[in-house]
C-alpha cells in the first residue's frame, strides 16, 4: 500500500509521537534497529515497538525487515521528508529551551572526506568542544559519493558539489595535491627528474579504481598519464602509511604530505592538482546553533590553515542567518 492521500490525512488528523518519528528515522539512517538503537539510547526491542505502532496508525508498512537490515517501502520513502521536517521542528524547539541559558546542547553530524576529517577536521575540533561542553558531533570520514547522496547529516565537507536539493551549498576551501615518497625509498630508487622516469621506473600508490566514484580524485591518468598504481587502497590514511613505509611515491594533499618530516616532495611544481572542498548543510540543519556553531569553527580552521586557501565568497551560517530563516523548504 502506498504512503498516499489518505495516509497523509491520517498523519495530519491524528497526534504523530515524536519517538516514533525518531525511531523510523534513525532506522532508515542507520539501516538496522541496533545502530537506530544506539541512536536513541533505547534498547532494541522499543525502536521496533515504536516502528510497529506508526505503522499500524498510519495502516502503511514502512520497512522491508531483513535478516542485516531494514530499508524503506515507497510508502516509508514517501514519509520520510515529512518525518524530517517534524524532528527538524522539534529540534528547533529542544534547541530553543537550551539557548535561553546560553549552554548550546545536541548532536552535530558532520560527513567529510577522509583526508579532511581524519588530518583536519578532527585534530582541530579542540576549541569547539572546549567552548561547548555539552555539545557532541558524529563524524563520518570516508571517499565515496554515497555519503552526501543520503540524507544522514547535518552538514558534509564534499569534494563534488551535490546535486540539486534542500541544501546551502558553498565552496569552502581549495587545497593542492602532490606527489611525496620517503626519504628511504628515494635512497634506494632514485628521485625522478621527469614524468617518463616516474611512469616507467617507479611504484606509485593510489585509491582502487574500480571503487573509486569521486570524479575529482580520478587524477592519477590526467597527470602520469597511462601510469597504473601498483599498490591500490580505498583511503588516504593507507596512501600515507604507504609512502611512509617506502612502498612507492604517493599523491597527497600538501596538508598531509608537507607536513610529515618523513616525506620529500617529488617533481615538485610541475607534477600537482587543485582540489576543492564543498560545504553543504541542510536547510533545516542550518537553523540550529549547533550547526551553526560547527559550520563557524570548520570555516575557522580552514581561514587559520597554512595550506588552505579559503574559497572567494566563502560565508558562514551565522552571516547568512536571515535569508536562511526566510527560505522555504
Amino acid at each position: 500500500m502506498c504512503f498516499c492521500a489518505e495516509s497523509t490525512a491520517v498523519m495530519q488528523d491524528r497526534a504523530m509521537d515524536i519517538g516514533n518519528l525518531s525511531s523510523l528515522l534513525e532506522t532508515a539512517r542507520t539501516g538496522t534497529l541496533r545502530g537506530a538503537a544506539a541512536r536513541l539510547r533505547v534498547d532494541e526491542t522499543t525502536v521496533s515497538r515504536r516502528i510497529a505502532r506508526l505503522e499500524k496508525e498510519l495502516g502503511v508498512r514502512l520497512f522491508d525487515r531483513g535478516a542485516r537490515s531494514w530499508s524503506l517501502t515507497e510508502s516509508g520513502r514517501a514519509l520520510l521528508p515529512h518525518a524530517e521536517a517534524i524532528d527538524s521542528e522539534a529540534a528547533r524547539a529542544r534547541e530553543s529551551l537550551s539557548s535561553s541559558s546560553g549552554e548550546l546542547s545536541g548532536t552535530a553530524r558532520v560527513l567529510t572526506m577522509d583526508g579532511f576529517g581524519a588530518y583536519l577536521l578532527i585534530p582541530g575540533l579542540a576549541p569547539l568542544l572546549r567552548a561547548h561542553p555539552r555539545l557532541e558531533l558524529e563524524i563520518l570520514t570516508g571517499s565515496s559519493r554515497g555519503l552526501v547522496t543520503a540524507r544522514d547529516f547535518d552538514l558534509a565537507v564534499t569534494l563534488e558539489r551535490p546535486g540539486p536539493r534542500s541544501a546551502i551549498v558553498s565552496r569552502l576551501a581549495y587545497y593542492d595535491l602532490k606527489f611525496y615518497a620517503s626519504h628511504e625509498y628515494l635512497r634506494r630508487h632514485g628521485c625522478p627528474q621527469e614524468l617518463r622516469e616516474l611512469r616507467e621506473h617507479h611504484d606509485l600508490v593510489w585509491y582502487i579504481d574500480s571503487v573509486l566514484d569521486v570524479e575529482p580524485l580520478r587524477i592519477l591518468e590526467t597527470l602520469v598519464p597511462r601510469a597504473r598504481a601498483r599498490v591500490q587502497t580505498n583511503n588516504i590514511a593507507g596512501h600515507h602509511a604507504a609512502a611512509r613505509a617506502g612502498l612507492g611515491i604517493v599523491p597527497l594533499p600538501t596538508y598531509i604530505g608537507g607536513e610529515d618530516p618523513e616525506l620529500t616532495e617529488v617533481l615538485g611544481q610541475s607534477l600537482h592538482a587543485r582540489r576543492c572542498y564543498w560545504l553543504v548543510v541542510p536547510h533545516e540543519s542550518a537553523r540550529l546553533w549547533r550547526v551553526r556553531e560547527t559550520a563557524e569553527a570548520i570555516t575557522a580552521l580552514v581561514r587559520e590553515h597554512p595550506r588552505l586557501q579559503l574559497a572567494d565568497g566563502c560565508s558562514t551560517l551565522g552571516a547568512r542567518r536571515d535569508r536562511i530563516e526566510g527560505d522555504g523548504d
